[in-house]
């Protein structure tokens, strides 16, 4: 248990769509700035979105635009590092919003910290993952389960991290992703079926733990 005086706080919001997120974020990015609320973490599951990175063209969609509209998939465009990625259904995203001013101002070190946290979760559902050196995510032996993808203005960190529990993998057919790595779930590692929620709660303790935050107070939408 941590004995740290920093605080965070966290919301889960459900099923949310990209977009409506994306609000909560800002507004979320703008009172932790002005250090009107504590550290944030924001959980969701997202409708199918597309959304490309800073470093991302449409030409990372693979699919014509009537495959994507059948499939009910919408594209975003979004100021996270790394290239074109997929959210949706059967995935947890995590937004942290903390403000990493004086201590922890290093973008490296928090995000091979945000690797940590699902290195660690993945272990308490017995599944093993790691890193490969020059890559960002965390991998197994059937293949990369979590992305991240951040975006830091003064110090202060949005966007985040998208782990698969039970996606539907054939969604990243979509896409050429990040890397271009073949994707993995827990849901296919495990054989089967995860709760969300469950992944949820052990995100919240080894954030918490990582990040050597106490949790101050915690919302969920019903």
């Amino acid at each position: 248990m941590t004995t740290s005086h920093r605080t965070l706080r966290v919301h889960r919001l459900g099923r949310m769509s990209y977009a409506a997120a994306l609000n909560v974020q800002k507004q979320t990015e703008a009172t932790v700035k002005a250090r009107a609320q504590p550290d944030t973490l924001l959980l969701v599951e997202h409708p199918h979105v597309i959304t490309l990175g800073r470093r991302a063209n449409e030409s990372a969609i693979l699919a014509a635009p009537e495959i994507l509209a059948a499939r009910d998939v919408e594209i975003f465009e979004s100021n996270r590092g790394g290239k074109a990625t997929y959210h949706g259904t059967g995935q947890l995203v995590g937004y942290p919003i903390i403000n990493l001013s004086p201590d922890r101002e290093d973008v490296h070190r928090f995000v091979r910290d945000l690797e940590e946290v699902l290195i660690r979760t993945l272990a308490d559902f017995n599944i093993e993952g790691s890193r490969i050196k020059g890559l960002t995510g965390v991998h197994t032996a059937h293949g990369k389960v979590a992305a991240i993808g951040v975006h830091i203005a003064r110090w202060v960190t949005t966007h985040g991290f998208a782990l698969n529990v039970s996606t539907d993998l054939s969604f990243y057919d979509l896409i050429l992703p990040c890397e271009g790595e073949p994707v993995a779930s827990m849901h296919e590692i495990l054989g089967f079926k995860i709760a969300l929620e469950a992944v949820e709660g052990a995100v919240i303790k080894r954030f918490a733990e990582v990040f050597d935050y106490s949790i101050g107070g915690e919302t969920k939408v019903q």
